[in-house]
Formats: structure tokens, sequence, C-alpha cells
């Protein structure tokens, strides 16, 4: 590759020898102010991704539940969607990636956004031992497939009763034929579409599960 260039999947494995450069971004939801800490090795470290803002307003504008719930965010990066649900909906959330950078880049921005949670190394489900009312995951498309797969299908052996998957993928990356795969595990349903991206949401078919 070019001198100087990062590889595409610099985002979900970890290099050391990446250097930092440490800028901030922020975000509002309605009119609440939220700032992030994101740096070279993370996804979308330049602004807030578009897919992972529709997913978030996708679900605090369509989902109703006033319980102290527990959610997971899986594949965090800087933390963008735990950190916003846990903020607007004040709900202990727990973040987990791979990538050390993203993790470490999480934790400060917890503490800069005052919100309740932790987060933790784990590739996907490994070192998650919790169950989970809602899994919320924008997964590294660019991990491949399989990769994707294990994030998607995963969630189920970690999800209460009534527990609820939600995602986002673009059509262009396999949107339609994910959901396919995924509907022999859960009835799942399209929530929201924008420029080519498709919010689902997925539920345990316990007919299928039985």
């Amino acid at each position: 590759r070019e001198k100087g260039k990062v590889p595409l999947e610099h985002y979900f494995t970890n290099n050391p020898n990446l250097k930092s450069e440490l800028r901030k971004l922020t975000y509002n939801y309605k009119d609440v102010h939220f700032e992030f800490f994101s740096d070279n090795g993370v996804f979308s470290k330049n602004k807030v991704d578009f897919a992972s803002k529709l997913l978030v307003e996708t679900f605090l504008d369509t989902t109703r539940d006033d319980r102290d719930f527990k959610m997971l965010d899986v594949g965090c990066g800087y933390g963008f969607l735990g950190i916003v649900i846990s903020k607007i909906l004040n709900v202990d959330i727990e973040l987990v990636d791979v990538n050390k950078r993203a993790l470490h880049l999480s934790e400060r921005n917890i503490k800069l956004n005052e919100v309740k949670g932790r987060a933790y190394e784990s590739n996907a489900y490994e070192c998650v031992k919790n169950k989970y009312d809602y899994i919320i995951t924008n997964p590294p498309i660019r991990a491949g497939k399989e990769t994707v797969l294990n994030i998607l299908k995963g969630a189920k052996n970690h999800l209460l009763d009534n527990g609820e998957l939600w995602f986002v993928i673009s059509k262009d990356q396999g949107a339609k034929s994910i959901k396919k795969e995924l509907e022999e595990l859960y009835n799942i349903e399209i929530m929201e579409k924008n420029k080519g991206f498709y919010v689902f949401r997925a539920k345990i078919d316990w007919q299928i599960k039985n």
C-alpha cells in the first residue's frame, strides 16, 4: 500500500505503533450536547458516523422503555452509541471492543459525558458474562461477513427474555442478505431507512429457539 496509508481494517485491530492525534467531536441529540475524544485507529475518527447517528436516533425516538434496563454496545469504538443512550435514558451501559485505543477513548468519554457505564475488552461476546434487555451495534463491516454475523447471531445468547438486538447496515453492504440469514433466529423488522442504511430491530423467535 501507499506509504503512510492506514489499512482499512485498522479500526478493529490493535496497532500500538499508530501515531496518536487526539481530537474532539461534538454531537447534539435534541437539546443535549455531547463531546467525544477521538483518535487515529478508530472508526469514523473525524466525525460521528451517519449510520451510527441514524441507529441511535431511531432507537431513542421509537423505544419507550422507562425501566432501568441493561444494555450492551458491541464494537463500541469511542463509545458514541452507548454513551448517548446512557445519558438520554439515564441507564447503565456496558461497552465492548477489541481495539484497546477505542476502549481507552470510551473510558475517557464516559467520564467526559458523565454517564453510567464501563468499557472493557472483548472479541464480540468472548468476555461478556451478562444478559441484556438491549444489544446495540454498528457492526464492523470491513472485518468481513463472518465477523458481522458472529456479532449479530451471537447476541441471542446474551439477550434476556423479550430482549432486542438493534443494528444498522447499508444496502450496499448486504443488508438484505444478512436480514435473510438472521430470520432463522429472530423476528426481525426494519425500523428506519435513510441514504441506503437500514436500522433493524431483532427479537428472539421463541418458536425457532424451542
